[in-house]
């Protein structure tokens, strides 16, 4: 018995759900500036998982409402929540903990880059976990995306060192955290055969907050008398982290991703780096340089292909 059916869209749905994923990309290309100023504050692990934790607690009465409203709804096994457990620890704390660690032990240069690597692995693993189809168009739209990030990404290019032993552990760590992103991504599109797309989401959140909290008290003695600094800025950051980046912007993308394929709205993720460059323009006064429109105009280009002339649903 399912609650919940995979629908592939029509060409002018497909373009209402990528609205849906261009907003959650705008929102998580929003995260550097939010750690950023929280980073004199909180240290990096409880920078990752505290917001997380007030998502969690806020989806929780959330989810009971949800399931009063539909008495039929399915609870989850234990076989259920082994999967959930999967896709919380394997998926988000794999993906948060790989990041914040590995630029840690690295450069955020090679964060940047890496990151650029969550739409191949992704539609890698669809193609091998969900049986996905890799049409040609979808490895155009991906390649021509990727090079139209790597014009974004000039300046990281230059900052960046693969080569030297010193960043190895840290490198490894970033890319653990790009596999666990696109690993969560797909495996939660498989769970939406028998599960609602919110209830995958926050089943799985509930998960990786159980896990993660022994590791926040050994890595990271967390005090609350750390919030006693907090200025404006800092709250208005944290708040960012729990209502959006961890909340509304995993809502949409799941909304999306319930209806297209994961190499699909994947492609979407190169949008991130875009917006980006045009918050970094605005909020902090960054000028655009060429490479960065160029860069944005191929981006575009690659995502207006797949939602214009991908039919192979």
């Amino acid at each position: 018995m399912s609650t919940a059916t995979v629908v592939h869209p029509g060409r002018p749905q497909t373009v209402w759900y990528f609205c849906l994923l261009a907003l959650a990309s705008l929102i998580w290309s929003g995260q550097g500036i939010a750690v950023k100023l929280l980073d004199p504050h909180l240290g990096p692990i409880a920078i990752t998982f505290l917001p997380f934790y007030v998502t969690t607690l806020l989806f929780v009465p959330l989810l009971l409402g949800l399931r009063q409203q539909n008495p039929k709804t399915i609870s989850p096994s234990a076989k259920d929540w082994i999967k959930f457990a999967v896709a919380g620890v394997g998926g988000q704390v794999l993906a948060q903990l790989g990041m914040t660690w590995g630029i840690s032990k690295s450069l955020a240069s090679n964060g940047a880059i890496l990151n650029l690597l969550i739409p191949v692995i992704s539609a890698v693993l669809a193609s091998f976990m969900l049986k996905e189809r890799l049409t040609m168009l979808r490895v155009a739209s991906l390649a021509i995306g990727l090079v139209g990030v790597a014009f974004l990404s000039v300046g990281d290019f230059h900052q960046a060192s693969f080569g030297s032993m010193k960043f190895l552990t840290g490198n490894l760590l970033i890319f653990g955290g790009c596999f666990g992103s696109s690993f969560y991504n797909v495996y939660c599109k498989g769970l939406m055969q028998k599960f609602q797309e919110i209830e995958i989401l926050i089943f799985s959140y509930i998960t990786a907050s159980l896990f993660s909290i022994p590791l926040l008290i050994w890595a990271e003695p967390f005090h609350f008398s750390s919030f006693l600094s907090f200025n404006a800025k800092s709250i208005a950051a944290f708040l960012f982290l729990a209502f959006f980046m961890y909340g509304a912007s995993m809502l949409l993308f799941f909304k999306a991703l319930q209806h297209l394929d994961v190499t699909t709205a994947s492609t979407s993720l190169y949008l991130v780096p875009v917006f980006g460059v045009i918050l970094a323009a605005l909020l902090l006064g960054e000028r655009l340089n060429l490479s960065a429109i160029i860069g944005t105009a191929i981006v575009l280009i690659s995502t207006i292909l797949v939602v214009r002339y991908d039919t192979s649903y």
